[in-house]
């Protein structure tokens, strides 16, 4: 049976038990489903239906149950065909951003609490990447004293978006030599991308030849990759909600609870799995469901990513949890969150 070739009764029956099973976490029976939907055909004939669900693929059926549960085929012909339009109620898009709108421009913040109310909304795991900033291109940077040996380096980027790194001045410096050096860094830096600045900056400013401004510079010059870094490491991702995952009875047993903790411990895998399904799909929504993410470790769940834009500047977010979740809100969620992140950065 082609997934194209299922016919209307077989595609209603596949989206009752999906939606019974994501109600209950129990495998579903004939009769129960007869009842509780009112199909309209008798529990013989929805048996026979979910049989033949099941010698195509769609449906699993586990050994200690009369009942049937959907598999990775059968999830994926529910959200592609069978799921409603993923839509947030109007209450929750207006809670989300009265919420982000009390935040700071500081990007750490924002991306913080965005992760924090996507895994609340959704009772999953939440995933945020901070931007990567290697098309970024500079507007201004501006140096501020901290303490006689270190100073604030605020480098603000052409969509309005702010990162702020301290270095350490061993030498001393005076407030004179700073503001000569913000303006020349300014005047030549300017307009650039970080990728540009990294690989140019030497050449930039070997003429500055003033003795009281070298120990600055030369301190630009050994942490330039780190001041105009492209953030791609597992430090610049926010992952919040391992306890929602723990309270989903998939994970009820030591053996897959062990499973939860791993997967948290490790955020490589994640961020990797986030990363490429970004890639793979900028400007769309994706969706990975158990298996198709060709990775054991990630068998029992699915992933839900999205990419966000800022002008040049691009990061991901994205939800993690069992198969058996919301798919319609749960994609609905990420991508009012991805837009909402878009739509704050920009301003």
């Amino acid at each position: 049976m082609l997934t194209e070739n299922l016919t209307e009764r077989e595609k209603s029956i596949l989206r009752y038990v999906i939606h019974q099973f994501i109600l209950t976490a129990n495998p579903v029976g004939s009769r129960n489903l007869s009842k509780k939907y009112n199909i309209g055909i008798s529990p013989a004939t929805v048996r026979n239906i979910m049989s033949d669900l099941e010698e195509s693929g769609f449906l699993g059926h586990p050994h200690t149950s009369a009942g049937r549960v959907p598999t990775d085929i059968g999830y994926r012909y529910y959200v592609n065909s069978l799921m409603d339009s993923p839509k947030l109620s109007q209450t929750e898009v207006n809670f989300i951003e009265s919420q982000l709108e009390q935040v700071n421009v500081e990007t750490n913040e924002i991306l913080k609490i965005t992760s924090t109310l996507l895994s609340n909304l959704t009772n999953q795991l939440a995933y945020v990447s901070y931007p990567k900033f290697g098309n970024a291109i500079l507007e201004r940077l501006q140096l501020v004293e901290v303490s006689s040996s270190r100073l604030l380096v605020v480098i603000t980027i052409i969509s309005g978006m702010i990162r702020t790194i301290t270095l350490e001045i061993n030498s001393g410096f005076d407030r004179k030599s700073i503001k000569t050096i913000e303006r020349l860094l300014n005047e030549r830096l300017a307009g650039l991308t970080f990728t540009s600045i990294r690989e140019t900056f030497s050449e930039r400013v070997k003429n500055i030849s003033d003795t009281d401004l070298k120990p600055v510079i030369r301190v630009f010059l050994d942490s330039i990759s780190e001041i105009f870094t492209d953030v791609k490491s597992n430090e610049d991702s926010i992952i919040t909600g391992a306890k929602n995952l723990l309270s989903h009875p998939e994970f009820s047993d030591v053996k897959k609870f062990s499973s939860i903790i791993e997967l948290v411990e490790d955020k490589d895998i994640i961020i990797h799995m986030m990363d490429e399904k970004t890639s793979l799909n900028l400007g769309q929504v994706s969706v990975t469901i158990g298996s198709e993410s060709n990775d054991e470790k990630l068998n029992d769940y699915s992933i839900i990513v999205k990419d966000y834009n800022i002008g040049q500047v691009a990061g991901s977010i994205g939800i993690i949890g069992p198969k058996r979740m919301r798919y319609s809100h749960s994609i609905a969620a990420v991508v009012q969150m991805a837009e909402i992140l878009s739509k704050i950065f920009s301003k």
